[in-house]
C-alpha cells in the first residue's frame, strides 16, 4: 500500500510518539487523523504543522475506552476524508503500580485504554476495510509485554494483551485486512526520569544508546508500504532489551 493521499487514523497522536508518526506520515503524503483525549492544543498544533508541510489534516477528540467515543471519531474521519485506510493504535498510559498499592481503578483504567481501546478502534474501523478489500492495523504493545517487570503489573499485562489481540484480528480480519504489532523499548523517556536512571537504561540496552521516534516512523512505513505479506507480528523496536 503506498500512503500517498492515503487516510491514516492515529490514535493518540498529539504528543510523544503519536506526534512524531502523525508528522512522519504527513511528510508521505497521507491524510492524518489526530486523535487525542485531553491535549487538545497540541493536537491542533500539530494539524498546523501538518497543514504547513502541505498536508491534510483532522484533529478529532475522543476516549479510546469509550465504544460511543470511537464511533464518533470513525465517524468524523471518514465525514472528512470518506474513508479509513490505516489505523494505528498508539494511544496508552503508563505509571508505575507497585502491586501492594495496585487497586481497580488502576487495573480498569490501564486495560482500558491500552488493550479495550485497542480492540474497539479496530472494531469500528474494519468494516469499511473489508468493504474495499484492503487496510492496515498497527497495534503498539510494549517490550515488556513479553518481558515484565515489577511495579508496573497492569501496564505489562495490557501489552501482552496487545500481542494477543494482534494476533487473534490477524486470522479475524485476513484476508483484507493486515494487522501487525509494534513493541518499541526505550525510545522517548517519561519525562520524570534522572540522567541516572537514564544511564542505567541506556547500559541496560544492548545496543548502548535510546532509540528515536525515527526509528519507530521506519517500522511503521515498513508495515504500511513495504510489504503486503506480512500479518500477526510483533516487531521489536527495542535496541535489543527482550533478548537482554
Amino acid at each position: 500500500m503506498r500512503l500517498e493521499k492515503r487516510v491514516v487514523l492515529v490514535t493518540g497522536g498529539a504528543k510523544r510518539i503519536g506526534r512524531s508518526l502523525a508528522l512522519g506520515l504527513a511528510r508521505r503524503s497521507a491524510n492524518v487523523v489526530v486523535n487525542y483525549r485531553y491535549s487538545s492544543e497540541d493536537a491542533e498544533a500539530a494539524v498546523r504543522e501538518i497543514h504547513a508541510l502541505g498536508g491534510e489534516a483532522l484533529a478529532v477528540p475522543g476516549d479510546v475506552s469509550n465504544a460511543s467515543d470511537v464511533d464518533r471519531m470513525v465517524h468524523a474521519a471518514l465525514e472528512r476524508f470518506g474513508r479509513i485506510d490505516v489505523l494505528i493504535n498508539n494511544a496508552a498510559v503508563y505509571f508505575k503500580t507497585p502491586f501492594a498499592h495496585l487497586t481497580e481503578t488502576d487495573w480498569d483504567l490501564i486495560f482500558g485504554i491500552n488493550l479495550k481501546g485497542t480492540f474497539l478502534c479496530a472494531h469500528a474501523v474494519a468494516p469499511g476495510m473489508i468493504e474495499r478489500g484492503e487496510g492496515k492495523i498497527i497495534n503498539f504493545a510494549d517490550w515488556a509485554g513479553m518481558r515484565p517487570y515489577r511495579d508496573y503489573l497492569p501496564y505489562c499485562v495490557s501489552k501482552a494483551g496487545v500481542v494477543a489481540l494482534t494476533q487473534a484480528l490477524a486470522q479475524e480480519l485476513a484476508p483484507a485486512i493486515q494487522v501487525n504489532c509494534i513493541a518499541p523499548g526505550p525510545i522517548l523517556l517519561p519525562e520524570d526520569v534522572d540522567e541516572a536512571e537514564r544511564e542505567t537504561i541506556i547500559r541496560a540496552t544492548p545496543l548502548k544508546r535510546l532509540g528515536s521516534p525515527e526509528d519507530i516512523i521506519q517500522t511503521v512505513l515498513y508495515l504500511i508500504e513495504g510489504t503486503d505479506f506480512v500479518t500477526g507480528g510483533t516487531y521489536l523496536v527495542d535496541g535489543g532489551r527482550f533478548i537482554a
